[in-house]
């Protein structure tokens, strides 16, 4: 007898566009391309809070870089109907207006759809990815399987080296805002998932740019 079948804990079955996404994640980057031409996909989610166990995802907002660039056409916003009302949430992030929204399966089956092939952006993106895996779990999503780069880090490394004391970072100094306004980029926009995830991409292009001054040059060096 198949217990976990029996007390609902199998696996979910996987639909068709997740074992797409799975297969196609197989074809690795090679280590030796230039960092020029490579492809992100930078990511922002708006939730009902930090805690990623009982906080909900209210909307999701991602953009590509490509070649350092910004491809404006690729920009996706998507709401998800909150299963409760978060007033602070609602307040930082003004979604308190009825939105079009999607369901769990058109979110995750659009972001994987973006993500073939591509590295991961975000500013503190640890977070995003864990709400965004919280999301696909119940249509079968077990894994988010791209190389993962966040801005937090990649902006302290540049500061401070690739082998920095974090016991001697300023956390509050590498926040988006911080690192916005020392790289003079208008923070529009702030606080919805399209605005962030734009912001990031700007900041991303930046630090890419000052990353190749440094020596970073290819996919190795960057992820290294």
């Amino acid at each position: 007898m198949d217990w976990k079948k029996l007390f609902g804990f199998a696996p979910l079955p996987k639909p068709e566009f997740i074992k797409v996404y799975e297969n196609a994640m197989e074809r690795k980057i090679a280590g030796g391309k230039p960092v020029s031409e490579l492809e992100f996909l930078v990511i922002d989610t708006e939730t009902t809070g930090l805690d990623i166990k009982r906080d909900h995802v209210l909307s999701y907002g991602a953009v590509q870089v490509s070649h350092n660039r910004i491809r404006i056409a690729s920009a996706r916003e998507f709401y998800l109907r909150p299963k409760k009302r978060n007033r602070e949430a609602i307040k930082v992030h003004g979604l308190v207006r009825e939105r079009p929204y999607v369901s769990r399966e058109q979110l995750i089956r659009s972001f994987l759809d973006d993500a073939q092939h591509k590295i991961l952006v975000g500013h503190h993106l640890g977070f995003d990815l864990a709400m965004m895996e919280r999301v696909g779990r119940s249509i079968g999503l077990r894994k988010i399987k791209n190389p993962v780069l966040d801005t937090f880090n990649l902006a302290l490394r540049l500061d401070m080296g690739k082998f920095y004391d974090p016991q001697a970072v300023v956390s509050t100094d590498y926040s988006l805002d911080k690192l916005c306004e020392r790289y003079a980029i208008s923070p529009d926009d702030r606080h919805t998932a399209a605005g962030d995830a734009l912001l990031a991409a700007q900041l991303l292009v930046k630090l890419l740019k000052a990353a190749e001054k440094k020596g970073i040059k290819t996919f190795a060096d960057l992820m290294g």
